[in-house]
């Protein structure tokens, strides 16, 4: 069983790759792009002096922040508030944007990037229709919440080195299990077959999502490097904006790789009366008892 559920995971991890290099597959991860640094440009030009302004002053007025300030001061490192205000501001800012790509992802590739999958891959799979537009957007943003809140919650444990290591990938791992998943079957998986396969794979498409929320936290590197290098921050962080978009393609490639490959596994072990048809009535035949002297016809 073990065997099983680790080949099936690698195949469609390998599977995901190889559509990720296709030109279709490239260019749905720029719409995304396009929208997501419209708005974040907006947000810059309206929202980044006041809040690099407000976490500054906040870093001054921390009474015990002090202390270490005037220490650092005596090794003569100086203004060290003033230094690390845009570098919170910019991780402040990456949990939302994360968030952000996931639902814009959700709406505009994850549909396209499913229906691909299906019919290069799985043109005779059923499409059972469990959820539609409406159900699918409610899932996403009632996940986004409880994630919100969760990454809310756990931000006094990412002072804890190894937890800020750990806790952030784990929360959007969840968030992208629960959406990537859902929607992956939302168009062919009646919502049966959702419940069934959820509760039966949950524990791979948590690997997967992890791993995946794992492989989001990668572009924080280039966050940082707009923060090192301000001349090039308006274009680093559109590249990383674009990275993420790309790999919430690749997540939901994967996903769509393994759901749909499950579904088809699952209907394949139900009994071959098509679905909606009734069985043929059973016709219960009494034989009449012939009495001696008749005929029998």
């Amino acid at each position: 069983m073990l065997r099983r559920t680790m080949g099936a995971l690698i195949d469609s991890f390998w599977r995901a790759v190889g559509y990720c290099l296709m030109p279709r597959i490239i260019a749905l991860s720029l719409l995304p792009l396009v929208l997501i640094s419209a708005v974040a440009g907006v947000a810059w030009y309206l929202f980044w002096t006041p809040a690099v302004a407000w976490m500054q002053s906040t870093l001054d007025g921390t009474s015990w922040l002090g202390t270490v300030w005037g220490w650092l001061a005596h090794l003569g490192v100086s203004d060290v508030p003033t230094l690390l205000a845009p570098l919170f501001v910019v991780l402040m800012t990456m949990p939302v944007v994360v968030f952000v790509c996931v639902l814009t992802v959700s709406v505009l590739m994850v549909p396209a990037i499913v229906d691909l999958v299906a019919k290069r891959r799985f043109p005779d799979l059923q499409r059972r229709h469990g959820a539609g537009f409406v159900t699918s957007v409610w899932w996403s943003l009632s996940s986004t919440l409880l994630a919100l809140v969760a990454l809310v919650l756990s931000m006094p444990l990412w002072l804890i080195p190894p937890l800020v290591l750990v806790l952030p990938p784990l929360i959007w791992g969840w968030l992208t299990y629960r959406v990537m998943a859902f929607d992956a079957l939302s168009e062919h998986a009646s919502k049966e077959e959702r419940k069934t396969l959820f509760t039966r794979h949950r524990g791979s498409l948590l690997v997967i999502g992890v791993l995946c929320g794992f492989l989001g936290a990668a572009p924080g590197i280039v966050w940082a490097s707009g923060v090192v290098f301000a001349a090039a921050f308006v274009v680093l962080i559109p590249v990383a904006i674009w990275i993420y978009t790309l790999v919430f393609a690749f997540s939901s490639l994967w996903f769509a790789h393994y759901c749909l490959a499950s579904l088809q596994q699952l209907r394949a072990q139900e009994p071959t009366t098509p679905q909606g048809s009734a069985a043929a009535p059973v016709i219960e035949v009494t034989a009449t008892p012939v009495l001696p002297g008749t005929d029998p016809s």
